[in-house]
């Protein structure tokens, strides 16, 4: 049986830059279930980031905005946008370890 991903919860996991130095990524769920799942603290929390993407567990930030079905995720840019170093400018293929994160 195949293993469930944040991807299979969510209508859209996208990611892009928040200005020169940090990126935001965000989880739109399909619904309150898969909502549930991904704001879970125990599951998705600054240490999974932290271990996902090698930045430092202290700078990242997490909004979960239930209303909206929304986790947000901000945290600074591994190199600074435009940087000699930065292979995606627009931060946009950032989403892909997070969207592929399997789910308990």
């Amino acid at each position: 049986m195949p293993e469930t991903t944040l991807a299979d919860l969510a209508h859209e996991v996208r990611s892009k830059n928040a200005g020169p130095f940090w990126v935001t990524m965000e989880l739109f769920l399909r619904d309150a279930a898969g909502y549930r799942v991904a704001a879970d603290e125990t599951f998705l929390n600054e240490r999974v980031i932290a271990e996902l993407y090698r930045v430092e567990e202290s700078t990242i930030r997490i909004f979960r905005i239930p209303s909206l079905n929304v986790v947000k995720i901000s945290f600074p840019r591994p190199v600074s946008q435009g940087s000699l170093r930065d292979r995606d400018m627009h931060a946009g293929q950032h989403h892909v370890p997070l969207a592929r994160l399997v789910v308990p």
